[in-house]
């Protein structure tokens, strides 16, 4: 078991990563404190995959059937030209590919408060303050928060998300894990004039993708812009109002609904925008600070795979924590369990992704697999390799020391 040296923890972000290694940490009479830049959980949010292994992290945390009930249920995505024609039309479920009982659909906000509501009770939520600095020494960490306390703490995990400040401070400047993937995308909740009910509508140019997702019957859906284009700057990812502007200017041209959706996103209260991009370290460790989630693998939403990896990630590390006689052995455990795992789910990024392919002929080809899908089996070969990625981990019982796989 570990040592009791090493029993109070500070957990950063409390998104998904976070928030879910607070709940095993805790759940193994670990004492921790979840640190949160925001004034309380962030409700909303578009739709995300738990996929495979990560099921059956989330059944053993008792919440799988709350999330199967929460299930978007999307019907169906239709692939439209620049005068909204049908191109293409293929069941929701198959773009996911792999074994439909072994994925769930669900808004991010119904994930983040159902964590949330398995933490409140065990782990203390510290809102609106983050780390400012962090000085370690043998016995712990003393870490500076942003609002001038200081305390101590045995071991600190960041789950803060693709942009963590806390690995900055410990393991230096993002550009030096960060491998850019060529594009840039923005989201945002829009009112439902579209007609759409539980159902997508994607259109497309060279290098382009637009898409209107409607996840429930509601008066709300999430629009979605993404492009092949530069990196952003610094200036354009601090500043929203710049953000809106640049998604205006870079499709500006394009048909379908895309100048309504423009002025309607101009206009949106929930809105985000990010590069696209992967994570890859050689360490996810250093000294007595740890890393789990997007901060220490981000795999691209072109994957669908972040969620999932957190949830796994999540899981190992406090496991690893809870029967290791020392944090650096925890460590190496953990590493050594879900590094492979990461490996193959950041290998299934589509270099011409089925939501903006790069070429005219690319766009074709997509649309004539979409339309061959049925007899494919759920897009054949690339249904199989992405099935693979989702279930590429044999996952460990740490109360055991078995390697069962759970019921999913």
């Amino acid at each position: 078991m570990s040592s009791a040296r090493n029993r109070k923890i500070l957990v950063t972000g409390a998104s998904v990563a976070g928030p879910a290694v607070a709940y095993w940490l805790a759940k193994r009479g670990f004492d921790v404190t979840l640190v949160e830049r925001a004034k309380t959980i962030r409700s909303g949010g578009y739709a995300i995959d738990i996929r495979g292994v990560a099921l059956d992290v989330v059944d053993r945390m008792g919440m799988l059937a709350q999330l199967r009930r929460a299930h978007v249920a999307t019907r169906s995505v239709t692939f439209v030209n620049d005068k909204g024609r049908e191109v293409a039309r293929v069941d929701a479920e198959s773009t996911h590919g792999g074994d439909s009982r072994r994925h769930v659909e669900v808004l991010r906000g119904d994930l983040t408060s159902l964590l949330y509501e398995a933490t409140r009770q065990n782990v203390r939520y510290r809102f609106s303050d983050w780390i400012d600095y962090l000085s370690e020494d043998a016995e712990g960490v003393e870490v500076g928060f942003h609002s001038g306390e200081r305390e101590r703490f045995d071991l600190v995990i960041s789950g803060e998300g693709m942009h963590s400040s806390t690995r900055q401070l410990v393991f230096g400047p993002e550009s030096t894990f960060s491998h850019y993937l060529g594009y840039c995308f923005a989201v945002c909740e829009l009112p439902n004039t579209y007609g759409l009910r539980r159902e997508g509508a994607l259109y497309n140019k060279p290098g382009k993708g637009v898409a209107l997702y409607s996840t429930s019957d509601g008066p709300m859906l999430y629009g979605f812009f993404v492009n092949w284009r530069s990196p952003p700057t610094l200036e354009e990812l601090a500043d929203v109002a710049l953000q809106r502007e640049c998604v205006a200017r870079d499709f500006a041209e394009d048909g379908w609904q895309v100048p309504k959706m423009i002025a309607a996103m101009r206009e949106a209260e929930d809105f985000y925008f990010d590069s696209t991009m992967q994570i890859r370290m050689p360490a996810w460790s250093k000294g007595r600070v740890a890393l789990v989630g997007d901060a220490a693998y981000a795999p691209s939403f072109f994957t669908g795979q972040g969620t999932s990896l957190a949830i796994v990630g999540a899981y190992v590390l406090a496991g690893a924590l809870a029967t290791r006689e020392t944090h650096t052995q925890a460590f190496a455990t953990y590493d050594a369990i879900v590094r492979p795992y990461v490996t193959i789910n950041q290998a299934i990024v589509d270099k011409s992704p089925l939501v903006a392919p790069r070429t005219a002929r690319e766009i074709w080809l997509r649309n004539q697999m979409i339309r061959l899908a049925p007899l494919l089996g759920r897009l054949g070969p690339l249904a199989q390799g992405r099935n693979k990625a989702y279930e590429g981990l044999d996952l460990p019982n740490f109360e055991t020391n078995a390697n069962p796989r759970a019921a999913a």
